[in-house]
Parts: C-alpha cells; structure tokens; sequence
C-alpha cells in the first residue's frame, strides 16, 4: 500500500510524531512518500494545491494522509485519490481553524481524532476512529537517573522538573509553572526548559529530571506526556487534552483540578518525594500507544477507505 503524507514543512522539517509514524508504516510494508506545504493560513496552505496535485500523480498513492485540519482541507480539494485527516488538537481547539477543519471532516473519507476531548466538540456520525499517536519505545528511555545526569552533565544534587515546552510559547502557560515552583520555596529546584534538545536527548532528560510539568492552556493529546510515560518520569499536569486518561493509574502522577499555582505547587511536592521510575511505561504499552500498534490500526483504516 501507498500512503501520502501531507503536512507542514515550514520548520525546514516534518514534525518528529509524523516521521516516527511513518517509519512504523514502512516496517509494516507500507510505501511511504511526503509532500510539505509551505505557507501560513488557509490561503498559505491552498498556494500547496499544484504541488499536491503532482505529487499525487508522480507517487500513486492508494490514500493520502493529511495532519492537521488545514492540510486536510487542501488535501481534500484534489478528488484523486482518498483522504484521511489526523486532528492534533489546535485544529479543533482554536475557533478560528475550527471552521476549517470542519470542512475537511465533511470531505475527507476518515477522521481520525487525538484525543476524546476534540470528538466533543465536533462530535462526529460517522467514518472517525479515536486513535491518540503512538511513541517509539527505546532503550534510551530505560536509562537510570545517575547515567543520565552524568551524560547530559546535570548536578547530582539538584532537583529538576522539566517544563513541557518553550517557556515563550504562549499557549504553554509558562508563568503558571515557574509560579508553582517558585512556591516551593526551594533553591536546590531547577526548572528546565523543553527547547534546542535532539529528540534522543529529550528522552535522557526525561531520565533524568526528578518530575515533568505541564501547565499548557490547550492540548490534543500531548506526545510529550507519554515520552515522559515511556521514560518512568512522575508527571504533574493541569487538566487538559488527554492527560487525565494517558496518566490514570499510575503511581507518581498526579493532575490538578484547578489552573491555581498553590494546587500545583503541593502536587510537585509529592512527585518530587517519589523514588524511582514510574509504572509509566507499563501503561502506554497497556494502552497500544507503541507506533507499531498504532501503525496497526492505521492500516485498517486505510483498507476501509480503499474499500470505498
């Protein structure tokens, strides 16, 4: 089978998720070809559509996979081929893209949502499938925290929560996070930014640091949440996206109710207290978040729509 992978490539690059997806599609056989969109906004991504076009009829692919709402509203406007559309969850959450997204749902063949909290807004009748995307399960996120202190030269010493993002990324909520910590009234914890690591080193930090901390205002269902799973690192999150279920169960992770630094504050207490891994990784391979399982259930989808 031949899948057309149509996303952003404004970075200079494909978003890691969509690779380490599509390298587990390969290894299940699937011949896996790209096409990046350049441009912002919906008249940036229909600027694509001649691209696209001849894309499709260079690579022949049986369905074209699109991420994000407005790369499947420019992939649904060529009628070639079938259509399958990934909503991360800024396609859902921002009002403004909403309007879109909701166009390419009504085109596209199948729809496939992140997290159970989009399928409430948009609360599609049919042809969608719920299916979070999946993680690559290494050896690096096995290593112990001395180990991975030692190679990322971290102090021995210190405390370290690991912020879930760019501290200037607005929708990240960094001020809550740097509030909460601050409460804890204890120099020997540091706060680390997520920003400028290649991805082999973020899984060494996540080994490394003594908690992750998620403050994000929106979210779909947030990769780095089940990385930092795979990794066995205590988790304190807000109530947002997927968190509450990816983390259910699992001794060392807590999530808050309220967005109030206070709350956060005391949660950070008990994840920084726990000793050890977390039963983390146990649970995302529980829940078929592995991308060869996810990869799995995305072949079914695209023989459905072939079906068709």
């Amino acid at each position: 089978m031949r899948i057309l992978i149509v996303a952003s490539y404004n970075k200079g690059n494909f978003a890691p998720f969509i690779i380490e997806q599509a390298k587990a599609l390969k290894s299940l056989g699937c011949e896996v070809g790209f096409c990046g969109l350049l441009g912002k906004g919906l008249r940036g991504y229909l600027g694509n559509l001649s691209t696209l076009k001849r894309k499709i009829r260079d690579f022949q692919p049986d369905v074209v996979h699109a991420h994000y709402g407005l790369s499947g509203l420019l992939a649904t406007l060529q009628r070639m081929v079938q259509v399958v559309v990934t909503y991360h969850g800024s396609d859902i959450n921002d009002p403004k893209v909403l309007w879109f997204s909701k166009k390419a749902m009504h085109r596209s063949a199948w729809n496939v949502f992140v997290s159970r909290k989009t399928l409430e807004i948009v609360r599609p009748r049919k042809n969608y499938t719920l299916l979070p995307c999946g993680i690559d399960m290494t050896e690096v996120q096995q290593a112990n925290k001395h180990d991975a202190r030692r190679e990322l030269g971290l102090s021995v010493e210190k405390q370290y929560v690991l912020f879930a993002g760019a501290f200037d990324n607005e929708v990240k909520n960094a001020s809550l996070a740097k509030k909460a910590v601050a409460l804890l009234d204890n120099d020997n914890v540091e706060l680390v930014e997520l920003k400028g690591y290649s991805r082999e080193e973020v899984m060494m930090l996540m080994c490394a640091v003594d908690a992750f901390l998620m403050t994000s205002f929106t979210e779909g269902s947030p990769q780095v949440i089940k990385e930092a799973l795979a990794c066995g690192c205590p988790i304190i999150s807000v109530d947002v996206g997927d968190v509450k279920e990816r983390v259910d169960g699992v001794d060392g992770c807590f999530v808050a109710d309220t967005y109030e630094p206070e709350e956060l504050s005391e949660l950070l207490k008990m994840a920084l207290a726990f000793e050890g891994k977390t039963k983390g990784r146990e649970k995302v391979i529980a829940d078929g978040l592995d991308n060869q399982h996810v990869a799995q259930q995305l072949m079914e989808i695209y023989k459905t729509v072939c079906r068709k």
